[in-house]
């Protein structure tokens, strides 16, 4: 190396280190630098509501980079996007975590290491979770996101219980509007996992289906 050369590395070194560290780094290393700092920001909150509710605040400001990266198509692997896909299935923003889910599911993108499934596992057991939670508060629930899930993750492996909890989450949702289907929701989460805790509901819903009949 040159004398010129190593005394403009020594001055460019220099100038990053007394300045914005983050003046000359890419857009991907400033989202995971933003993505850091909320994750710092998350986890001093205990309250899980409270986390929800301020993933709700910062999910916003990922907007751009989700749009960016799910037009240009690379499939690269993404930390920021697999994040705020979980994110948004947390807040019950079932919407516009499906596209992510896609691309990821498409591109075979994984989860960062936190979280410790695989994504067609994760996904599909947090939106069923994240039904079941918002029903206990009284809030209905989105069938037609989970049934779009159940669709997309057709094909993917994961374990029973998981799928009959997705099952289970649409055919509660169903009970009020379509009690034939619900029916036969309950049935494919019991043939899945027969412990999972829906054979009264299955019952009562056939008692109403029959009368529903005599009725007619």
């Amino acid at each position: 190396m040159s004398p010129a050369k190593a005394h403009l590395l020594r001055v460019t070194a220099a100038q990053v280190s007394t300045h914005d560290p983050l003046a000359h780094a890419s857009g991907y290393e400033l989202m995971l630098y933003k993505l850091a700092g909320d994750k710092r920001r998350l986890k001093q909150i205990q309250s899980l509501r409270r986390k929800i509710e301020a993933k709700r605040e910062m999910l916003p400001d990922y907007a751009p980079w989700i749009s960016g990266a799910l037009s240009a198509r690379g499939g690269g692997q993404d930390e920021v996007l697999m994040t705020v896909m979980v994110w948004m299935i947390d807040t019950g923003n079932f919407t516009d975590a499906l596209p992510i889910v896609r691309y990821a599911i498409r591109h075979k993108l994984v989860l960062p290491d936190q979280y410790q499934r695989t994504l067609a596992c994760l996904v599909v057991e947090e939106m069923a979770d994240t039904a079941m939670n918002g029903r206990a508060l009284g809030e209905v629930i989105d069938v037609a996101g989970l049934q779009a899930i159940a669709e997309i993750t057709q094909a993917e492996d994961m374990p029973d219980q998981v799928k009959a909890k997705l099952f289970k989450a649409i055919a509660y949702g169903l009970s009020n509007k379509d009690k034939p289907a619900a029916a036969d929701y309950f049935r494919q989460a019991l043939a899945l996992h027969p412990k999972c805790g829906v054979m009264k509901d299955l019952e009562k819903l056939e008692r109403e289906m029959k009368n529903m009949a005599a009725l007619k």
